[in-house]
């Protein structure tokens, strides 16, 4: 699998979903591709009767799904441990293609688009962020290479960071460190929020982004995600009970099939697996 230089230190996104960045992918190149401009993407995604297995396996891990995020939308994704949740999630930037079914964006299909397109439009944030041995500067450059320093702190301002690398003596040119040790979990985090603001997807894949971070840190990292979700289709994949109440709807998976979906108030009305989820004091005590 050939991949270009400057993406080589994102090999590890293909282990663990970090940030969706433009890599060549060993899934199959179309050979006559559907243009995706980035411009003129709304951002509607749908998933129509997806199923997936994974190679080897017996059963499979997602089973007639039929799911659509309108475009500009919050959709929380809960449920158990091994329910799907970030198999669904590998699908919408395409790290992952569907054994049967169909995820499409604004009606075309992902795998009739070059992976370059679909990384321009889509981005994910997980719970472990990776970032460069280099600078603070040049991490962000990494997403947006013709951005001004202007644009750099206004990305930094808006995922809760930007006072500390003010209060940095090197500053934009502090180096993070090998695997960035130099900052804590919740403040790369933040870094790799403001390269991902800097990058202004059209589609976010939050993938259990707080779930790692003690109660404060969580506040600042959730508040910098609110930012960077608004106003673009965001998939959230969540265990916590804070990180959905701002959801315009919620999908509770259950051994891969779509057991409910509603909004908040709906599913616990509904008396079904959401509320159980909600009384469990494990998920239901967590801040917000």
């Amino acid at each position: 699998m050939s991949i270009s230089i400057q993406w080589v230190s994102a090999m590890a996104l293909f282990s663990r979903v970090f940030e969706y960045l433009d890599a060549d992918q060993a899934l199959p190149v179309p050979h006559n591709p559907r243009q995706l401009v980035a411009s003129e993407v709304r951002g509607e995604l749908e998933l129509k009767d997806v199923s997936f297995r994974y190679p080897g396996a017996h059963t499979d891990t997602l089973r007639e799904l039929n799911l659509k995020l309108a475009a500009g939308t919050v959709t929380a994704i809960v449920g158990a441990t091994g329910s799907g949740k970030s198999t669904l999630g590998s699908l919408l930037p395409r790290l992952l293609d569907p054994s049967s079914g169909s995820v499409t964006l604004d009606g075309v299909d992902l795998r009739e688009v070059k992976p370059q397109e679909i990384a321009a439009v889509v981005s994910v944030v997980a719970q472990e962020s990776y970032l460069l041995h280099t600078s603070v500067r040049e991490n962000l450059l990494w997403a947006a290479p013709h951005a001004s320093e202007g644009q750099l702190w206004q990305a930094l301002e808006a995922a809760q960071i930007a006072e500390l690398i003010r209060g940095l003596p090197e500053g934009l040119d502090t180096r993070v460190g090998q695997r960035g040790h130099r900052f804590s979990g919740g403040e790369q985090q933040r870094l790799a929020i403001a390269r991902t603001m800097l990058r202004s997807p059209k589609l976010l894949v939050l993938d259990e982004a707080t779930s790692a971070l003690d109660t404060v840190t969580e506040a600042l990292v959730q508040q910098a995600l609110d930012r960077l979700a608004f106003g673009r289709t965001t998939l959230l994949i969540a265990h916590r009970l804070s990180t959905v109440l701002r959801a315009d709807q919620i999908v509770v998976l259950d051994e891969g099939r779509i057991a409910e979906s509603g909004t908040f108030e709906q599913l616990v009305k509904l008396e079904g697996k959401f509320a159980r989820l909600v009384r469990n004091s494990e998920f239901a005590q967590q801040p917000g």
